[in-house]
């Protein structure tokens, strides 16, 4: 060997098969591997092996029944452990030689492949720090704030910060009649559960709040000390006729500041469904408001940010997306890993946008590839249990054209907590990339239904789209993409797609203004460019060569018209 293995596998002869799993998986990850199977006809094994282990930067050893009694192995283990290499994974279950029972050891018995896999992730991410090969985070952008005093925001290194805390108060029933109580109390305990499996609101229980239903309630800002929280969500039920009203407004504890203000009004006539449908709407609403008003906040700080609050600065640029504002966004994750290395959120973000800017100027860059799913990795080692750290990445995974391992990286988003809208929505987008348009259109119901005002409504419509045209279904899609244009009028891949299928149902006229105003909004994109876009975003949709000669026919016939 000429230069010193990332990895060196030790394993028995019988777990062979498996050990080329595992050297088949570590390349893929871009490691060197180093195992017994690469020596070449006559060279000697024990000098060729022996200068490989104690070369190598990490020695992987596969434990299993029949390793744990090899002198071989546990020889080699040995030396890895002195020289501090040493990185054992179980394979199958079996008691370890008792010098490694203490060891902290990654258990993959389970382990068939996947590259998603959590413990897996976490096994990569693990190597890559121990044998170097980390990539350099990208330098904070610029703060996005308009205050000369914002331009370079401080931090205080390893200060998280949390997401913003809410109480819910008890409603008051002024109906005055007895049995809307019932109602008004039952308000309070669901709208307490609903908003607690939320992933951008800490939330109180409804114990907490218990004492306040009976006797006066302290000022406002008392209370809000008293309870440690910032927002206080207060209501009222009142009948009006056969309606019922429900009354609830969002207050800042400290100021008094009412930030959000909705009545909801519903027949009477079957309360059980009504109390139902009012609880989704108050709190997908709310949770909306309170994000919206959390990165309103974190913009206007002037300084001294908590990782989480530069996560939100960058949240709140994505809102705006252009190319400036994408720069922006990674620069604000970068900051948020700067201040807080082991934050999955700041990783998760950073690893999403940085892929949806590789995704889409196609840029085949295999060390930006790379760079990307180190962050995949250190954001699924850091908080692979959170749902909201599983979309993004799911997100990051279906952007650098590993669309399977982001449905199943969105699916345990949403088993983790399945009133998550922003994992329907990645998983909407991830199926029909896979051809499976229709699981697609079901993931986006769900999306819509759990997130009525998302900012990321134009998204889904496109996707939607997408998702009828792989089923043929050319106008709707066309409707779709109208409907996409009207949140998001400067999108120019929505443009695009309005042109094709225009040309698609023989409207030339609109076909061509659509692709003119496509050509206008990015006028850096090549015609080359968007038939790499095409390919990856439809690689398995029946209706790509269709598109893809549409989009030709037009690009010809709008040249030097922009």
């Amino acid at each position: 060997m000429t230069a010193a293995p990332d990895i060196f596998l030790s394993y028995n002869r019988e777990d062979q098969a498996i050990a080329k799993r595992y050297a088949d998986a570590f390349a893929a990850e871009g490691l060197n591997v180093w195992w017994d199977t690469a020596l070449r006809s006559g060279e000697a094994y024990d000098e060729v092996t022996e200068a490989a282990l104690r070369g190598a930067k990490a020695v992987v050893v596969l434990w299993s029944p029949r390793s744990v009694v090899s002198r071989w192995v546990r020889a080699e283990a040995t030396l890895a452990d002195r020289a501090k290499t040493l990185v054992p994974v179980m394979i199958e279950r079996c008691e370890r030689p008792i010098m490694f029972e203490l060891t902290q050891t990654a258990d993959l018995a389970h382990w068939t492949g996947d590259g998603a896999d959590r413990v897996w992730r976490v096994l990569v991410s693990d190597l890559r720090l121990m044998i170097g090969r980390e990539p350099e985070v990208n330098e904070p952008a610029p703060a996005l704030s308009d205050d000369p005093a914002a331009a370079a925001p401080t931090s205080k290194r390893g200060e998280r910060g949390a997401a913003p805390s809410l109480a819910v108060l008890p409603f008051t029933n002024r109906s005055g009649l007895p049995e809307d109580d019932v109602f008004a109390f039952g308000m309070v305990e669901d709208l307490t559960e609903a908003l607690s499996h939320g992933v951008n609101l800490r939330v109180l229980s409804s114990m907490s709040t218990a004492r306040f239903r009976t006797g006066p309630l302290p000022d406002l800002e008392a209370m809000g000390r008293e309870l440690g929280v910032r927002y206080l969500l207060e209501g009222n039920v009142r009948r009006a006729g056969d309606q019922l009203r429900v009354t609830a407004q969002l207050v800042e504890a400290k100021s008094g500041e009412i930030l959000w203000t909705q009545r909801f009004d519903r027949p009477l006539a079957d309360l059980a469904a009504l109390q139902e449908a009012l609880i989704e709407e108050v709190a997908a609403q709310l949770g909306t408001q309170v994000y919206r008003i959390a990165m309103e906040q974190a913009l206007k700080k002037p300084g001294d940010l908590t990782a989480w609050e530069s996560c939100m600065r960058g949240i709140a640029a994505m809102r705006r997306l252009s190319g400036e504002n994408l720069a922006q966004a990674i620069g604000d994750a970068a900051r948020a890993v700067e201040i807080a290395p082991d934050y999955g959120l700041a990783h998760a973000l950073i690893a999403h946008w940085s892929a949806l800017a590789y995704q889409f100027m196609c840029t085949n860059d295999a060390d930006e590839a790379r760079r990307i799913r180190f962050h995949i990795d250190r954001a699924l080692a850091c908080d692979g249990d959170s749902a909201v750290v599983l979309g993004h990445v799911a997100f990051a995974l279906m952007y650098t054209d590993q669309p399977a391992d982001a449905v199943r990286c969105a699916e345990r988003a949403i088993e983790t907590n399945p009133g998550f809208g922003f994992a329907q929505l990645a998983a909407g987008i991830a199926c029909p990339m896979l051809g499976k348009p229709e699981k697609g259109l079901s993931h986006m119901a769900q999306f819509r239904r759990i997130e009525p005002q998302s900012p990321y409504l134009h998204y889904a419509l496109n996707w939607e789209a997408v998702s009828l045209l792989a089923l043929g279904e050319w106008e709707t899609a066309a409707a779709k993409f109208d409907a996409s244009l009207i949140l998001n009028p400067q999108a120019s891949y929505s443009h695009w797609y309005k042109a094709v299928l225009a040309e698609q149902l023989g409207n030339n006229a609109a076909a061509m203004q659509a692709m003119i105003e496509a050509r206008r909004l990015e006028p850096d994109a090549t015609a080359e460019l968007w038939e790499l876009r095409i390919a990856r975003w439809g690689a398995n949709n029946p209706s790509t060569p269709q598109i893809v000669e549409h989009h030709r026919a037009l690009w010809a016939a709008t040249e030097g018209r922009v």
